[in-house]
């Protein structure tokens, strides 16, 4: 049990890291130059940031859900 457990965190901790990077891929895209202030370069480092952790813990924590109930659907038929 002890095992499954630290498989599950390994799990978790890696579909984050890569929703994250794929998150941070995605939002090149966008050009936010526009949207900005100038003379605001911290800031808008900053608020990628914090806009890669969001949506990519969002589209993660789908992921994993997603996973562990697909995982539970065979106890449905017990």
């Amino acid at each position: 049990m002890v095992s499954t457990i630290g498989q599950q965190a390994l799990l978790g901790i890696t579909v984050h890291l890569f929703c994250f990077a794929l998150t941070w891929w995605a939002l090149q895209a966008l050009n936010f130059d526009k949207m900005l202030r100038s003379n605001r370069v911290l800031q808008a480092r900053v608020l990628y940031i914090l806009l890669t952790i969001a949506i990519g813990s969002a589209v993660a924590g789908f992921l994993l859900n997603y996973l562990f109930w697909s995982n539970q659907l065979p106890y449905l038929m017990n």
